[in-house]
């Protein structure tokens, strides 16, 4: 039995920062049925560039693998009727919307309490239900200038940078998916269910943790570092070599002392400028430079390979290409293929949750409404008559009318 093959969730969600939060319960074995409403063709994602068909995208293949789909709009009297019977067998309804919808269209514990007492309404939302800007629409690029993540990325002497990847929104989607663990727990243990109110606003506030403690606590304030270096710690940052880019970390003192018996400078150790953590901070502006010349004197191989038998972490500066090719990538098993009917084999990265040593299956994202029959049938036990009502007209779609 797979570790969560007994939670259901209720999805209404889209895009990234939702779907990336239930694709690990999904992969866990959670049955995550997304509610997709059928008049703005349902998640946004089916029709993100580039590698897009119709309704397929691969974006969207790697948010929801493992998934089902159902099409049906919440907005009217049979879609909802559909929606209030899933909650009364599922434990979790979970959404990415606007923080002030959740209680417009009527999926808050408050609302469904009455179906299903032990419900937990988990919403992932750009600010929170809650605070003045509860309204407002909240994206990732956004959300990283707004909490001061831009401000301290990047060059010095160049523009504020935001992340090459949609952090806040996968980092909100994993406190989304703990949020609904822990719900899920406490509802099982007490019969009675919540609201999860998580922003992605919060979360990227969360992740400040030691430079914001710094600065609450101290006069410390954060700055953009020349070559990623860390804002603390030296040497902990990139180094150019002569053929390409290496990362060097010393957190610990004894790696300090490796490093200089690799680079053949035992005297930096014993100097009384470079002695401590703090003596390296202080007097940074004179050894990095040092190192930096010393660093351009080898190739990445080279030095790669004397610091691995030394020690001391280090690693090279891949592109994309090369981190998926690297044995490790392999031997973790972290490129997993699926089967899909518009792209063939589609290979994506998988969730690196592990939980046990049984292998995690994975199955293409669904197509829209493709799960309908189940719903109606398995699920809610509907006969034809009441499935022939409520899929007349566009109310709720029937996945053959869903694919056309």
């Amino acid at each position: 039995m797979k570790p969560l093959e007994d939670i259901r969730i209720l999805a209404v969600e889209q895009y990234g920062a939702g779907p990336f939060g239930s694709v690990h319960l999904a992969d866990l074995g959670a049955e995550v049925i997304k509610v997709e409403d059928p008049s703005s063709g349902g998640d946004i994602g089916r029709y993100v560039p580039p590698y897009q068909q119709g309704e397929d995208s691969l974006f969207f293949e790697v948010f929801n693998r493992n998934k089902r789909s159902i099409s049906i709009d919440l907005s009217t009297a049979s879609g909802r009727e559909v929606f209030e019977d899933l909650v009364r067998v599922s434990d979790v309804v979970y959404s990415n919307l606007r923080g002030d919808v959740p209680a417009k269209i009527g999926i808050t514990y408050a609302d469904l309490k009455h179906l299903n007492p032990r419900i937990v309404c988990c919403a992932l939302t750009g600010f929170g239900m809650t605070g003045p800007r509860a309204s407002e629409p909240g994206y990732d690029y956004v959300l990283q200038g707004m909490t001061g993540w831009m401000d301290i990325t990047g060059e010095p002497s160049g523009p504020p940078t935001k992340s090459g990847l949609s952090l806040v929104d996968y980092s909100g989607g994993l406190v989304a998916a703990i949020s609904i663990l822990a719900g899920v727990h406490a509802a099982r243990r007490d019969g009675v269910g919540m609201d999860c109110d998580v922003s992605l606003f919060d979360t990227a506030i969360s992740m400040l943790t030691y430079p914001a403690i710094w600065n609450l606590n101290g006069d410390f304030e954060p700055v953009r570092m020349h070559n990623s270096a860390h804002p603390s710690l030296v040497p902990f940052q990139a180094f150019e070599t002569s053929d390409s880019w290496i990362v060097v970390a010393c957190p610990k003192e004894k790696f300090w002392q490796r490093l200089g018996v690799v680079i053949g400078r035992p005297d930096l150790v014993t100097d009384d400028k470079y002695a401590t953590f703090a003596d390296r901070r202080r007097n940074a502006s004179e050894l990095i430079p040092i190192l930096e010349g010393i660093f351009a004197s080898k190739t990445e191989g080279e030095w790669l390979a004397l610091l691995r038998e030394a020690g001391v972490p280090c690693g090279p500066v891949n592109t994309v290409s090369q981190a998926l090719a690297d044995e490790h990538t392999v031997a973790r098993g972290m490129v997993v293929d699926t089967e899909h009917p518009a792209f063939g084999t589609v290979r994506q990265v998988r969730s690196p949750v592990r939980v046990g040593n049984d292998p995690v299956e994975y199955r293409r994202a669904p197509q829209r409404n493709e799960d309908a029959e189940y719903v109606f049938t398995e699920l809610l036990g509907y006969d034809a008559e009441r499935i022939e009502r409520l899929t007349a007209g566009t109310i709720v779609e029937t996945a053959e009318g869903a694919q056309k």
